[in-house]
């Protein structure tokens, strides 16, 4: 046999051999890939997705690490079947050439209107200012920034959403510079696409239960749940009964959380899905539940289970009933999967505890 058919043969073997050897996908998962593979920045964080007629377009912040002063907004869309290299769209540079770090963009495309991109600028959380900018041409360019209001921070890490009127109820949380430092959800609505704002009062007092970032999901008719991040090891949980103007006492749900990011969205055939860390320390593993009714969740894939940071997720849904979420991957990358939720096979989540056969 001649060497160079013995070397294709031995080499077929072993792919063979780690085929055989490598776990099984998870039912549902279409696609997993990373954004990017190299970037101009060393750290990234906080990403945000969202599909518009030209395709999906991605967000994060990125720089030399959180909250130095060269950390910007950057975009990547997703074009001709290829992530595009990442564009640098904002920064915390002032008229008086300070520069301050930005944080937490989250895109949002309206039913009516531009693609909206808020994002905050400030040294720390208690200290941010919100900003507001807007897309024609699906993420290709950028208008200039318009300051929010004073005391406005807009959708403060997930995605608002559209009310039947087409105003936009944006999840916001504000965190206080006092020790210990109070984190308190309050909801920001806006009837014109940013340029009016009113917010709700606290719904909690920051102590008890230290709440932000929460998500808001829709329960059928004019009820909404938001659910979200904590200081107390769990998921925190609150309704509303008439369209997100007031809201019920903030509770702990059975839900692990360890002080880490999360994300969900409302499906169109009724159903919540969530991904978030299933754990009360450390930000891996990165789950997917589901839940029919926003109490009772069921375990439906582990994203990642290897040591280090996997966070910070974002979640949609597109007009052909895909799933899209991106994350942090080790504060290097930021990964994008692609989830069929028809294809999801779950199993319960008993006391909290994540079912073990569940990978």
């Amino acid at each position: 046999m001649k060497r160079p058919l013995l070397l294709s043969i031995l080499a077929l073997a072993v792919l063979r051999a780690s085929a055989a050897e490598s776990p099984a996908p998870q039912p549902g998962i279409v696609k997993s890939e990373f954004i990017f593979e190299s970037a101009p920045f060393p750290s990234c964080h906080a990403s945000t997705i969202v599909r518009t007629k030209g395709g999906l377009v991605a967000s994060w912040f990125g720089g030399t690490k959180e909250g130095a002063p060269d950390v910007g907004i950057w975009v990547s869309r997703h074009v001709d079947g290829q992530w595009t290299a990442p564009v640098e769209v904002a920064n915390g540079l002032r008229s008086d050439g300070q520069r301050f770090a930005c944080f937490n963009p989250v895109l949002f495309l309206p039913s009516k209107g531009p693609l909206l991109l808020f994002y905050k600028v400030g040294g720390h959380p208690n200290g941010w200012s919100g900003f507001l900018k807007t897309s024609y041409d699906d993420g290709a360019s950028w208008s200039p920034a318009t300051p929010l209001p004073e005391g406005f921070v807009g959708p403060v890490k997930n995605k608002p959403v559209e009310l039947p009127d087409g105003s936009l109820l944006c999840p916001s949380s504000m965190e206080t510079a006092e020790k210990p430092s109070r984190w308190r959800v309050q909801f920001e609505h806006t009837p014109d696409l940013g340029k009016t704002w009113t917010k709700t009062d606290y719904i909690n007092d920051g102590l008890t239960i230290s709440a932000i970032q929460p998500s808001i999901l829709f329960l059928g008719q004019n009820k909404l749940m938001a659910i979200g991040r904590t200081r107390q090891s769990k998921l925190f949980r609150t309704t509303s009964e008439d369209g997100g103007q007031t809201w019920s006492e903030v509770s702990l749900t059975d839900l692990p959380n360890p002080n880490s990011g999360t994300d969900a969205v409302t499906l169109r055939d009724g159903r919540h899905l969530m991904v978030y860390n299933h754990t009360a320390k450390g930000r891996s593993p990165l789950n997917v539940a589901v839940s029919s009714d926003g109490k009772t969740w069921q375990a439906a894939l582990v994203l990642e289970n290897e040591p280090g940071e996997y966070s910070y997720p974002a979640v949609i849904q597109a007009a052909d009933g895909l799933v899209h979420t991106t994350y942090t991957w080790k504060r290097a990358r930021i990964k994008h999967v692609v989830i069929d939720p028809a294809k999801l096979e779950l199993k319960p989540i008993v006391d909290g505890a994540w079912p073990a056969d569940t990978k």
